[in-house]
């Protein structure tokens, strides 16, 4: 159905691609308590989270592609060589066709939604599938979009492995998939049965440095709010911190006085505070727990799917904890003494999503990020390389391929065709058969035409 609607062509026109986006951003507003309530009965997300990182994201991806569509889609003209002249030379942003997202359950609007944003504003249609452990709000999208939009522009398909299986088989002309490494090979796999292009957003152990000379108060509480925000089912949050040993007690003290601070002496109570998705990942995060000194937190009430937020110290390379992404409110703590050897070990590790780095000293800044490889940076900060939309987002090796967000995402859901127009006059004969002794006069006009 997407393929005949899309060979219509009516999908290449602007303001039909306005339109749809239009009514998914009425949708957005007209259904913002409903998405609230299935976001937290799925992960018990506070209202303040689930609005910032999930409605409102997606809404300003919308804004933003409404307001710089035209300029995305204008074709830009390029240099023609004089071989080819008179003519013109032009690269011109076209849709893929259908193309399919499949999104994760940590946040399971924003991750399918801002995807699609891209997608339909390059002119594509679009299949979703929302993830099942997130089932309020997988039921609520697909209802949604139902009563939005017709089949033909985008649809919903809900379910588990069987589904994302059948879909997997399908000829799609694009697929971005949102999730762990391990499912993101399948993906890739079943991709290239169809030699369908992908883009991979994965996840990684992100590396948090804390030097000696970072402001330890404000980087403990960036640090605390980036990794508990949304008990730490974040992809970028940070995964684990490498601190200067020299300030390692005052930023275990500042980091326990920051996570007070957000959450009160009980996060258990607090109402800013979200829940571990459901007990699968509940008990593999309580089986992290048994390892190391707990400092902060540790307390874990699987009925509620609650874990507090933790800090743990004395672990090393070789504990389970360190072994994977840890995907919770767990953060183990290493102290450094020499940092090169610090930097030499994160080379030989996957290379993560995203990258972290707390100091006053630019030039050791700059040390890291040439010697560390990642999807993103950001200096004395955390998730700022995500709030800007003019910067691409997105993975390097183990943590993905391709990017999106803002122009990035419409540039991944477009290929980019090559077209030149010609005059049939001149036409000299240099060009072609028989070449006689035409060589050596090509081998001087060839770096002067082209």
């Amino acid at each position: 159905m997407q393929r005949r609607f899309f060979r219509t062509g009516a999908t290449r026109d602007l303001e039909f691609r306005r339109r749809q986006l239009r009514t998914l951003r009425d949708l957005l507003v007209q259904r913002e308590a409903d998405i609230l309530e299935a976001l937290r009965l799925d992960l018990g997300r506070p209202a303040a989270e689930a609005y910032t990182s999930e409605i409102g994201v997606v809404l300003v991806e919308i804004d933003t592609a409404l307001k710089r569509l035209g300029r995305w889609a204008r074709p830009k003209r390029v240099r023609t060589p004089w071989l080819l002249f008179p003519g013109s030379s032009r690269i011109v942003p076209e849709p893929y066709g259908s193309v399919l997202v499949i999104g994760p359950w940590n946040y399971p609007l924003q991750l399918v939604l801002a995807p699609a944003v891209a997608a339909l504003a390059a002119g594509n249609c679009v299949v979703i599938k929302p993830s099942e452990h997130a089932p309020a709000t997988s039921a609520l999208i697909a209802r949604m979009i139902a009563e939005s939009f017709g089949n033909e522009v985008m649809t919903v398909v809900e379910g588990g492995v069987g589904p994302t299986r059948t879909l997997l088989g399908q000829d799609f002309d694009y697929i971005f998939f949102t999730g762990g490494t391990g499912i993101g090979r399948i993906v890739m796999t079943a991709a290239a049965e169809n030699l369908t292009p992908v883009t991979l957003e994965l996840g990684g152990k992100n590396p948090c440095i804390v030097a000696a000379d970072a402001d330890i108060g404000t980087a403990a509480k960036r640090i605390a709010w980036g990794k508990y925000f949304n008990a730490g089912q974040t992809c970028i949050a940070p995964d684990f911190i490498l601190v200067e040993r020299a300030i390692e007690q005052r930023f275990l003290d500042a980091l326990k006085a920051a996570i007070t601070g957000f959450y009160g002496s009980d996060p258990a109570a607090s109402p800013d505070y979200a829940r571990i998705v459901n007990e699968h990942h509940f008990d593999r995060l309580a089986g992290f727990l048994g390892r190391g000194e707990i400092v902060a937190g540790g307390e874990a009430d699987r009925d509620r799917r609650y874990i507090a937020p933790t800090v743990v110290t004395g672990v090393t390379w070789d504990d389970p904890v360190m072994a994977d992404e840890i995907f919770g409110p767990i953060l183990p703590v290493l102290a450094w003494d020499d940092l090169d050897a610090e930097l030499a070990a994160l080379q030989r590790r996957p290379k993560p999503l995203a990258l972290y780095v707390f100091t006053r000293d630019g030039n050791l800044a700059d040390r890291v990020l040439e010697t560390v490889s990642s999807g993103g940076a950001a200096i004395n900060d955390i998730f700022a390389q995500l709030l800007n939309l003019d910067l691409p987002f997105g993975g390097v090796g183990d943590s993905g391929m391709g990017a999106y967000h803002g122009k990035a995402g419409f540039d991944t859901f477009s290929h980019h065709r090559a077209v030149v127009r010609r005059s049939t006059w001149p036409d000299p004969a240099l060009k072609y058969p028989p070449y006689g002794n035409s060589l050596a006069l090509l081998k001087r006009l060839m770096p002067r035409i082209l």
